[in-house]
């Protein structure tokens, strides 16, 4: 089923999601698949849907940084990057609360943001089949088998992936360069000795 991504067509895809369903979106990169944050069911469906190795987390998708309330630790550090790089093409990797880490990020793309608010954190990966290219428009995201709805935002935008930088240790650590360069995101190398 394609939604609209009208005030109507948000609160459905809202009301799918807090009910179990996994529902595909545009987001600044790629379509994504969506699963409520605090539905562990829904979250191994999107596995299912996609064929996805069991070892390869999502990531936790949030309109607002408040969003991340009692899922993560925020300390002084994540804050700087989210203030500098979100909404954008930034995941971090923090400590999650309860044990573990978890990749957080804020998308720069105006209907997942809407989404995000209505229906709450969702735990997403791109909506394609493991292994193969990321769905780029709605048409491509509805012909995945289990998806219940997908919001129709024309084409994605494409582009790089998002850069991934891991905060759980001493130093940040980049796991993933993507369409933030590395030097921008950790700042100019030390001077060198001698």
């Amino acid at each position: 089923m394609v939604l609209k991504p009208t005030k109507a067509g948000l609160v459905r895809a809202s009301k799918m999601l807090r009910g179990g369903g996994v529902v595909a979106f545009p987001t600044d990169t790629v379509y994504g698949l969506g699963a409520s944050v605090d539905d562990e069911l829904a979250g191994r469906r999107i596995y299912q849907i996609k064929g996805r190795p069991a070892g390869m987390p999502l990531i936790l998708m949030v309109a607002a940084e408040s969003q991340l309330e009692g899922l993560v630790h925020v300390d002084s550090r994540a804050e700087a990057y989210m203030r500098k790089w979100w909404p954008g093409p930034l995941t971090l990797i923090l400590h999650a609360i309860g044990g573990g880490t978890l990749g957080v990020r804020i998308p720069k793309h105006e209907i997942a943001l809407e989404l995000l608010r209505h229906a709450g954190p969702l735990m997403t990966t791109s909506a394609n089949l493991h292994g193969e290219e990321p769905a780029m428009d709605a048409t491509e995201a509805e012909k995945l088998a289990g998806v219940m709805a997908v919001l129709d935002g024309g084409v994605a935008p494409g582009g790089a992936a998002s850069s991934v930088l891991d905060l759980t240790g001493p130093e940040p650590h980049v796991l993933r360069e993507g369409a933030i360069p590395t030097p921008e995101l950790l700042g100019p190398p030390p001077p060198r000795a001698g």
